[in-house]
């Protein structure tokens, strides 16, 4: 997978936030085989604990990507962005500007306008979007090489609520990078992500909330391997009727 130039061995991205400790975030990271995480820039100026965090991810090794998870404008985001670039040293940004506050559904109206901005200001820019062809289409026009559509709103759990959706944007956007971004709950959900033709899937609570996090991060590494072996083999279609696997011409006729 080559994403802004790069490429990428692992297709499972993992996050960051709302792990019991440091150390199990660390062994959960390594368990999962991510070559990038996610980075929130108020997670990591908090508390005044920000230094310590950032040492700690790059002893990992792993690639950053800050996100502008919290914004809910325009200028809140380009501004996030910005302060991202200036502290991790690096161009990549994943872009929310959240609309619905209950559902944490993005604005696509602002997100595009945020995505161009960037863009032309030389920020690589990965998108927090919804399923929509046209959203998409605007943001690559607006300068993104990757869409990251969501499955189900942040945090659910839910798994894909619209794979017809994530099918048609696989179909429409064949050459694209597609990354499933929220709401995978379950290893069965990045397996059936990864079935549908996407690129590669980022979770955060799945793991971070889980019981054992180690042993979830890596459930979803093998998950998604399943997944995208599944889908390289070109599976079968769906039937409506049953068909024998044994074929009934040529058996032998007994009286």
């Amino acid at each position: 997978m080559k994403i802004y130039g790069h490429e990428i061995t692992s297709r499972l991205l993992l996050g960051t936030a709302q792990y019991p400790s440091p150390a199990v975030l660390s062994t959960a990271i390594r368990e999962s085989g991510s070559e990038i995480i996610t980075v929130s820039l108020r997670r990591e100026t908090a508390d005044g604990t920000g230094a310590g965090f950032w040492d700690q991810l790059r002893d990992l090794g792993c690639r950053i990507l800050p996100n502008t998870a919290g914004c809910h404008s325009v200028q809140e985001a380009v501004t996030t962005a910005h302060m991202a670039r200036d502290l991790f040293d690096t161009p990549w940004i994943k872009l929310e500007v959240i609309g619905h506050s209950d559902t944490l559904q993005p604005d696509v109206f602002a997100l595009v306008e945020a995505a161009r901005t960037l863009a032309d200001d030389g920020f690589q820019v990965f998108p927090y979007t919804t399923d929509d062809l046209v959203v998409g289409e605007k943001l690559l026009e607006a300068g993104c090489e990757v869409l990251m559509p969501w499955g189900a709103p942040i945090g659910s759990g839910q798994g894909l609520r619209n794979p017809d959706g994530l099918r048609a944007m696989r179909a429409h956007f064949p050459d694209v990078p597609l990354i499933v971004d929220a709401g995978i709950g379950r290893p069965s959900d990045a397996t059936q992500a990864m079935e549908l033709g996407m690129d590669a899937v980022l979770l955060n609570t799945a793991v971070a909330k889980a019981g054992d996090p180690a042993g979830m991060a890596k459930a979803m590494a093998l998950a998604v391997e399943a997944g995208r072996a599944g889908f390289a083999a070109d599976p079968m279609e769906r039937r409506d009727m049953a068909v024998p696997s044994t074929p009934v011409l040529g058996l032998a006729a007994l009286s």
